[in-house]
Formats: C-alpha cells, structure tokens, sequence
C-alpha cells in the first residue's frame, strides 16, 4: 500500500487487527471503537493522552538528512591519521575554512586521530563526516573541565555542570559559545538556551492573539517582521496563579492544588520558549512549520520573538569518539569526558555515531528540530548516556543503543538512561535497545515526550531536585516497550504520570526506586495492550503518526 494512499481506514483496520489479537490481556479492551489508537485518528492535534510528534527531529523528521560536498578534508590541514600527534589544531582549520565558504561537509578519512582539545562546529551548513563509525575514530585525552576549566550549578552547591552539559563534539551557535564559555571562565554561571546567559538576549517581533495547541496558524499584531523561513521563538510567560504550569500537567483539580511557588528550580524555567520557522504570512494569519505544542492565553503574555542565531544544517557523521577507559566519577562530578552535544541548534543532525567510556553521551540542549539516528553509547557506563534539557523540543533520536556496562560500576556513580527534563517537549525515542538505564525524567515537568518501540533492561534510576516540581507533565506516551528485567518504575506511567498512555509493555512490578503522584486525585492516565509488546499495532507510535500525516 502506497504511503500516499493511507487512511483513517486503513489504520483503524490495524487497531482492530490488535483488539483481536489481545483481548484477553489485562486492561486491554476488545472493541476497536475503546482503542487510544482510533481515539487519537478523531484528534490527532489535539488528543489528551497522545502527543503530536509526527513532525519531530531535523528538516520535519527527514529520512535521508542532507550530504553538503566537501569543502575541506582534515588531512591537509594536519591531522595525523595515526594518532601519533594531537589533531585539534587541524579539525579547528578544517572547520573553520567550512565555515568561512559557506557551509559543507569536513571528510575525516579512516584512520585514529588523538584530539587534545575538543571539536566545536560553529558555522551552519557544516558537516563533520568520518568514513563510518567502525573506520574512523577520535580519541580524545583530556575532559571539559582540564580544556574549559569547573563549571558549577547556577542553582549553587558543588556540582560539576559537566555532569549534563557540554561535549568533545560540540555543535553550538559561534557567538553563543563564546558567551557560554565566557560566563563559565568568569564563574557567572549561565542559563543556556535561546535567550542567552541571563535570558535578557531577545528582542518582541509581535504580540500574538489566542490560540489553541494543535493550531498551524497563529494571528499576529504586527505581522511587518516576519517572513517565510524566519526562525522565532514563541514564548510564554507564566502568570502570579502559575496556570501555564498547570496547563503544561494537564489542568484539572490535581494540578490547581499543587503548590508550584516553592519549586524555584522549576519556575526558573518559564518563560517557556519554543523555536519553529514561519512558512506563509497572509497579512496578519502566520503559518508554523509544526502545530502548537500548548495553548496560546493572554494571560501568558504570549509573543513571537527572534533571540540567539540558531546553528542549523550541521551535523557529524561517520565516527566514534572515544574517551580515556577510566573509572566513572562520583555522582553529579562528572569531569566532562562527554561526547556529542547539540546546543541552541536547530535541524542539525548526528547519524552512525558511537562515543565510548564517556560521562555523558548524547546532549540535546535547547536544541529543537534535531535528529539522532543510528547513534550508541557503550563502554564503562555513563551518567547520562542520552540527556535533553534545557527546554529542547521536537527531537527524534531512532535506532539508538545503550551496551550493557564493559566494567562494573564504580561506588558512589549513577546512571540514568534516557533522560528529559526542563519543560522539555515534543521528544522522541524509537526503536532502541538499552541494555542498561531507565526511561528518566529530572523533574522539571517535561511534557508531551514518546518513547515508543523500545527494548529496556530497566535498571536505572531517575534523578531531579525537589525544587524542580514534578516528574510528569501532561501526554507522556510509552509504547510498545519490552522491560526484559520486569521492572515497572518510570516505564508503566498510568499510577504516576497525569494524561499519560502506556499501551504495549511488558508485565511489571514495583522494586527499586518506587514514586508516588505529585499531583492528587484523578489523572486520566490510560493502560491498553498490557502484557504484550510486539502485538500492538501501530507497533511505533511515531512512526504512525508521520504515515498518518502523508495520508
């Protein structure tokens, strides 16, 4: 059956296909009319359990991301494909004359270059591309904190921010870089996302009217600004009764009782700040390249504005990065072995990626539209093996992998697995394999996040501050979930999360770390298909929903 010709029909045949297939499961319904599936068919934009995330990761969730030409190969700027000499010097000329052209791809030939320093793509357009994952490798020798100097919380203690910041490959605006790390020398520690240090760096394009989530289109005041393929930034301003929070958790009862005004980490959050690129101005009517993601209130004081010059159309492909095999530091004192992060980035992209032995592997942070694909995290065991934070929105990371430790855990570390926090949004896991780690949220209310045809040795544990409020906002869906170790917690999300789905996991039971509700009463979760992973169709929740969108 061609895409092209998919239908509310033809999907609605696989929800009965399933209802048949499992009826006699706990929990589960053998009527097609009671499946979430067929519910979400009705409202896909606005459904109160199920995201829209059809539209995630870079370019709209591209299969085939774009191959810039090459501009600049590595080896005739110096770098030695033996490993004998430190090869930073040569990635930075490399990069930089990519940059200074434009935009284009950086080959890196096989071979084994010893990177001193770490590799910062600044310029968009720019590509830094191995020759595969198993071909060409950098080998890194010296942490964030040896290159950069310590990083501390903004919210005090003595934590190591590189414990969940910054990479080896470090994919970041050039002028926002250079303010990040000017503010890490100087110890002013930063926010850092898209309206820079202290979030002053941004400018009002437009008041925008009322709307709702799910919306395409918004009205402006002043539509003299905005064009086609401007990048902006709609932000949203809590009000003194927090009712943007409590619509990010779903509204009702349970989160108008919730005390929000003593979780300072997480109202340090708002305003909420969502990227996305214009596609038609009609007088005052403004297109969106992705639907709303919440509702749009006066008493938000909602606006379009511009704020820091995203990176986009970069990427790094093709190699595996490697950090020296040494013990894993204390918890929350990660050193910044890290590999890969994304950073103020939009549609930029990782593909065949591995990074070994690091603290934390993968970042997504205040990056947007970005796309993941084919990436691993192996070696001794990571802090954070994949982290999005920050207020980073409508990512896809597909055909990941998660090796099981290659050493045993050090006393005093911890390991986390898929983590989103920070009013996070929009995200997407599909089709991994951990072999170790949890699905694990830091408080910060994300909101809105899939996780969907996943294998998981669940043994991780999830992290957060009090002051950072709750686990769950509103539409977390887990589906289509094999738990190999039959462990419930921050999987099975019908007794903790509110509005959320959990449709298609393995038989669970509470052990280890057990959480209870932060918001009381109802939450109007929903539990189908338990018991049975692999029989629920669709079986990739993401997946469907793009098919669904080209129908």
């Amino acid at each position: 059956m061609a895409l092209g010709r998919l239908s509310r029909r033809n999907f609605m045949g696989g929800a009965i296909g399933v209802a048949a297939a499992v009826g006699t499961t706990t929990g589960f319904t053998t009527t097609a009319r009671s499946s979430l599936w067929e519910e979400y068919l009705d409202a896909p934009y606005t459904h109160p359990q199920i995201p829209y995330v059809g539209s995630a990761g870079a370019h709209g969730g591209a299969a085939r991301l774009p191959r810039p030409p090459v501009v600049a190969n590595v080896l005739a700027y110096g770098a030695t494909p033996d490993g004998s000499t430190d090869s930073t010097p040569a990635f930075d000329r490399a990069l930089a004359a990519a940059g200074e052209r434009g935009g284009g791809s950086v080959l890196v030939p096989p071979g084994t270059y010893r990177i001193d320093g770490y590799v910062h793509i600044g310029d968009s357009g720019v590509v830094l591309r191995g020759a595969g994952s198993g071909r060409t490798t950098l080998r890194a020798t010296r942490s964030l904190t040896e290159l950069l100097g310590p990083y501390g919380s903004r919210y005090g203690g003595t934590k190591s921010a590189w414990s969940w910041a910054g990479g080896l490959i470090w994919l970041s605006p050039r002028a926002r870089h250079t303010a990040l790390l000017a503010a890490i020398r100087e110890k002013a520690w930063p926010f850092e996302g898209w309206t820079g240090n202290r979030r002053d760096e941004w400018t009002t394009l437009t008041p925008v009217r009322p709307a709702r989530r799910g919306d395409r289109t918004v009205t402006v005041d002043d539509p003299a600004a905005l064009r086609r393929g401007r990048f902006v930034i709609l932000r949203l301003a809590d009000d003194p009764g927090h009712t943007l929070l409590e619509h990010m958790a779903g509204g009702g009862p349970g989160p108008e009782a919730y005390t929000w005004d003593d979780k300072t980490k997480l109202t340090s959050y708002v305003p909420y700040e969502w990227p996305v690129r214009i596609t038609r101005v009609e007088g005052h009517r403004v297109h969106l390249e992705r639907p709303l993601p919440l509702d749009v209130r006066p008493e938000w004081d909602p606006r379009l504005i511009s704020g820091i010059t995203p990176l986009t159309g970069s990427g790094v492909t093709g190699l595996t990065l490697e950090a020296p095999l040494i013990p894993q530091s204390p918890h929350l004192l990660d050193k910044g072995f890290n590999g890969v992060t994304f950073q103020c980035a939009y549609d930029c992209w990782a593909e065949d990626v591995v990074v070994r032995h690091v603290d934390n592997g993968f970042g997504l942070v205040a990056a947007s539209a970005c796309t993941l694909r084919r990436t691993a995290v192996e070696g001794r065991g990571a802090h954070h093996p994949y982290f999005c934070r920050e207020g980073a929105h409508d990512n896809l990371v597909e055909d990941f992998r998660i090796g099981a430790r290659s050493v045993p855990a050090a006393p005093g570390t911890q390991l986390h697995g898929i983590n989103v926090e920070g009013l996070s949004s929009h995200n997407v896991w599909s089709r991994g394999v951990m072999g170790t780690g949890t699905f694990d949220t830091h408080r910060g209310m994300p909101f809105a996040n899939v996780r969907t045809e996943i294998t998981v040795e669940n043994d991780g544990r999830h992290g957060g501050d009090a002051s950072a409020g709750p686990l769950y906002g509103a539409r977390f869906a887990h589906w289509n979930v094999t738990v190999t170790n039959g462990r419930a917690g921050l999987v099975k999300l019908d007794g903790i999360a509110p509005y959320s789905a959990t449709v298609g996991i393995s038989e669970v039971r509470e052990f280890d770390q057990i959480d209870v509700p932060d918001f009381a009463g109802e939450l109007h979760a929903r539990l189908e298909a338990y018991g049975a992973p692999g029989a629920v169709r669709p079986r990739n929740l993401y997946e469907a929903q793009r098919r669904f969108r080209r129908s």
